[in-house]
């Protein structure tokens, strides 16, 4: 194949990966507005702790229940027609959260945009990989953490722009209007935007539908590599589709476990809390309310460049030496800004410096290499339903730290919390070393024979034993 179509079919996929992976954009600005709006809501209703933690993590219960119908929804109607049901449902959410007079209509508008980010995370990665070519997968996958990235980086710079508009009254009666009324414009661009990409090869293929998969395996990689990777897929004899206790057969109960840990990890390391609550964070280390939005928009600059980086670095470094050295970065970022909080007379600046490193080190490393993980390690039967069990556990994970800590720094303190997060991110380096396998390079099918390869290793291995 000449350099020219093979830049053609790249483009095609990149195209239609960069579309679906808007999605990720919708789940960026929820993560990004609400910490510019909580401070403003909590005064604007009188919040306690406790409503303070749920309103914030409503969306997120919203997100988890997408999450968890989604494998099921996407393995019968497709991947496209949920993606676009995602995108009406956070248009609603984000229109809904606009206009309430009350905490319960916005608790229940952030439940139902949650629900269109829980579908959207789960199945805007699985897509990209379903579409992407083996060489380039990482790649083309982790644009959907950039697309997080970048609507995070977007949202803190509006949040600042719309809280600087009016007084203090002002922001407490309208700002955080604005700020959640924002989401409408992704919401309705992505919506139309979907109706523009193909369904993915694969759930074609699981619905005996060979020509149009191979029309657009050819769009994507060409000819003569598409009849290849057709006949790969093939070769693999698969059911139509994998049931939920298919998930639990010897061969599958690794990448499960790997999927739904890695899931976990990447939330309860607490990358969430900094996300959510930035500014009220900076305003401890004695930064006013204006200061701490401006710290918060470093912190998205931080999170979009390194994201940069790292779609450089994933194909080329693979997934998990990334996993490894950014988990090991961050144990030692979370215990340097434990300690800032712990010794009043440390400077707020070290306490910045060093959220920053943590936030860098998390955007090459567990940001987009996790959604890449989930998106590529199950096989094609049971994808869909995998990567929504995946998902649903990274939903429950960040409901649980966005919940909890607001009490935890009332509770056990600030400086105690970040030490917290710092043992569950030395558990992370352990389990990647130990658990991760490699996948850089790699084919779907290739990945999926991988599994059946160990698992038959393995019986082999109890055999021996049992022989002995």
């Amino acid at each position: 194949m000449n350099r020219a179509k093979s830049r053609t079919f790249s483009r095609y996929a990149t195209y239609y990966s960069i579309i679906a992976a808007i999605g990720g954009f919708l789940f960026g600005y929820d993560t990004a507005v609400i910490s510019g709006a909580i401070g403003f809501i909590k005064d604007r209703f009188e919040l306690n702790t406790a409503m303070l933690g749920w309103t914030v993590s409503s969306l997120i219960v919203g997100a988890t229940i997408g999450a968890a119908f989604t494998g099921v929804l996407s393995d019968r109607f497709g991947r496209k027609k949920i993606l676009i049901l995602s995108a009406l449902l956070f248009t609603i959410g984000a229109v809904g959260s606009a206009i309430p007079n009350s905490v319960s209509a916005l608790v229940i508008a952030r439940i139902i945009g949650g629900l269109g980010v829980g579908m959207t995370s789960t199945l805007s990665p699985l897509y990209i990989a379903e579409i992407a070519p083996a060489r380039n997968r990482g790649r083309l996958v982790s644009i959907y953490q950039f697309a997080v990235v970048t609507g995070i980086f977007v949202t803190f710079f509006t949040n600042a722009a719309i809280a600087g508009y009016g007084d203090d009254l002002w922001d407490i009666r309208s700002a955080w209007r604005w700020m959640f009324g924002f989401g409408v414009v992704p919401g309705v661009i992505y919506l139309a935007l979907l109706l523009l990409i193909p369904e993915t090869p694969r759930w074609l293929m699981k619905q005996k539908q060979e020509v149009r998969a191979l029309e657009v395996l050819e769009r994507m990689n060409g000819k003569e590599a598409a009849k290849s990777e057709l006949h790969e897929i093939l070769n693999l004899k698969e059911s139509d589709v994998g049931s939920v206790a298919e998930l639990f057969r010897p061969a599958l109960r690794p990448p499960l476990l790997i999927g739904v840990v890695l899931a976990i990890l990447q939330q309860i390391t607490g990358i969430n809390a900094i996300m959510y609550y930035a500014p009220e964070i900076f305003k401890q280390t004695g930064a006013g309310t204006n200061a701490a939005l401006i710290q918060t928009v470093l912190v998205g600059i931080v999170n979009f460049a390194f994201t940069l980086i790292a779609l450089w670095l994933i194909d080329k470094v693979g997934r998990k030496a990334l996993l490894v050295a950014g988990a090991i970065a961050m144990t030692i970022c979370l215990v340097v800004v434990g300690y800032g909080f712990h010794t009043p007379t440390i400077s707020g600046y070290l306490v910045l410096t060093f959220i920053l490193l943590y936030v860098a080190s998390f955007a090459v490393s567990f940001g987009p290499v996790v959604w890449v993980m989930i998106s590529e390690i199950f096989p094609t039967r049971i994808r869909g339903r995998a990567t929504a069990i995946a998902s649903l556990c990274l939903w429950a994970a960040d409901y649980l730290v966005s919940q909890t800590f607001p009490m935890l720094l009332e509770g056990i303190g600030t400086s105690a919390t970040f030490w917290l997060f710092a043992v569950v991110s030395w558990i992370a380096v352990i389990f990647c070393i130990r658990m991760v396998p490699e996948t850089k390079g790699k084919s779907l099918e290739q990945i999926e024979r991988l599994w059946e390869t160990e698992s038959e290793r393995r019986n082999v291995y109890r055999e021996r034993e049992r022989a002995r």
